[in-house]
């Protein structure tokens, strides 16, 4: 007890530990998953990265546009790419992370961890990051927020508690992503059953969608779960034992540490690989683009071999390979530099934000956002993806509901018919049905929505 404050589970947690937080654990299990017991040639973190690669809603990420939405240009990276790019990288994170983590608690190694079993969780988290994504790119999470906000969905406010209605107006990829990783349906519990470790590498933001805090703290920037998904989420978070941050019913807690391998993997990537499409496409000005690709690669360059590269494509090559390669050095040393920080959940921001190249990120961001993401291509396409899902949120929430009130129409009983088993749930929670419909939409690469949205409006037959 200090200055009258009783001792609570959130004052007794001086700070994670890695043992727990590398657990092999898995939805449904009942017993204990001991390290030394795993197959090595083919152990449960790898089993990870093998069930997210084999998903369907993985496979959907093909027709899903990284950059310039819906285009069709053989430069630009599909979601599917960037996510492959992203998992590579943060495989070398892990490893070079984890290297350096069995040396300092040898009591690791000791319980059978492995450098590489650090690098197949970073990598599975990665390659699981953007699953969850609506078509449309940022904008559909955007445009399905709207909806609700400030669309037809805005009827059904009411209906639903504070923290369900957050959900659906601030649509988030990412608790998306959770629930297509943990949701349970007939014949498949527990989804795709992860690792808890893999699970809580996955979680960037592991709070609910309110409070809503304009805070510094980067777990505040966005959430992580829905309503629907709290028990799979809290008992994720409890067998790893990450940090409580908040007290009461408002569930925030810590990050797990390897999420800020994740999130930097991510950032590395869309930092030079979307500005590396955006010079391939024209739309950004090649000389002065390579001028800040060296700005990161000042220490490392071959001057000589980058002066002998003929064409565009191999110059830019040599220097993105150069700058990622840079940026996980930088990465992983500035988490090993904060790791104890981060255990104790007192690290609030990425790993990039405290990088000695800040300041080339922030340039080559900015060039980014002014020519590629607020290009007129881009800017028309996103319009495009706002009534398109508008649209489709529209005629399927109004079938599921009707067919629940038991009241539907014969075009209600048409949409149902194009509505996967899996999302035909006529829950008696109107919050459960809306949740399915958003589920079902956000799965959807861009051209079967384009496509879908084209039938309903009977141009296209």
């Amino acid at each position: 007890m200090k200055n009258n404050v009783p001792c609570t589970s959130l004052n007794i947690k001086t700070q994670m530990n890695w043992k727990q937080l590398l657990s092999l654990k898995r939805f449904g299990d009942t017993q204990q998953r001991i390290r030394k017991d795993q197959n090595d040639t083919r152990i449960g973190f790898e089993v990870d990265y093998d069930r997210i690669i084999f998903s369907d809603s993985f496979r959907s990420l093909q027709d899903k546009t990284q950059v310039v939405p819906l285009s069709k240009t053989d430069f630009v990276h599909t979601r599917l790419t960037h996510s492959l790019e992203v998992s590579v990288v943060g495989r070398s994170l892990g490893r070079i992370v984890g290297k350096q983590l069995l040396e300092k608690y040898p009591e690791l190694k000791e319980a059978g961890y492995q450098i590489n079993d650090f690098g197949a969780i970073v990598a599975s988290a990665c390659l699981a990051h953007d699953i969850g994504n609506p078509p449309f790119g940022h904008s559909g999470e955007k445009a399905i927020g709207e909806y609700f906000k400030t669309g037809n969905g805005l009827k059904y406010k009411e209906s639903l508690t504070k923290k369900e209605w957050q959900d659906l107006i601030d649509f988030e990829g990412n608790a998306n992503g959770f629930r297509i990783l943990n949701e349970s349906r007939k014949g498949i519990e527990g989804g795709l059953r992860m690792s808890y470790a893999t699970l809580g590498a996955f979680m960037k933001y592991p709070k609910e969608s309110l409070p809503k805090k304009p805070t510094q703290h980067i777990i505040d920037k966005k959430y992580g779960f829905f309503q629907s998904d709290k028990a799979i989420f809290m008992e994720v978070a409890e067998d790893l034992g990450l940090k409580k941050v908040r007290e009461g019913e408002d569930i925030t807690y810590s990050r797990h540490p390897l999420a800020f391998l994740v999130e930097a993997a991510d950032d590395i990537c869309y930092t030079i690989i979307d500005f590396e499409d955006g010079i391939n496409l024209g739309l950004i000005e090649e000389e002065f683009a390579l001028e800040y690709l060296i700005n990161l690669v000042r220490d490392t360059i071959n001057t000589e071999k980058y002066y002998q590269l003929t064409t565009k494509q191999d110059r830019l090559s040599y220097l993105r390979a150069l700058a990622i390669g840079n940026l996980i050095t930088e990465a992983a040393h500035v988490f090993i530099e904060n790791e104890s920080l981060i255990l104790k959940g007192d690290y609030h921001i990425s790993l990039l934000d405290k990088s000695k190249y800040e300041a080339q990120i922030n340039d080559i961001i900015k060039i980014s956002v002014d020519n590629i993401y607020k290009s007129k291509e881009v800017i028309e396409k996103e319009i495009s993806g706002y009534r398109i899902l508008a649209d489709l949120l529209d005629v399927f929430i109004t079938a599921i509901n009707n067919s629940f009130e038991r009241k539907a129409t014969n075009y209600d009983k048409l949409l149902m018919n194009l509505l996967p088993a899996k999302y035909q749930q006529l829950n008696d929670h109107l919050y459960v049905r809306i949740l399915a419909v958003c589920s079902f939409i956000a799965g959807m690469s861009d051209g079967a929505a384009i496509l879908l949205h084209k039938k309903i409006k009977g141009v296209e037959i």
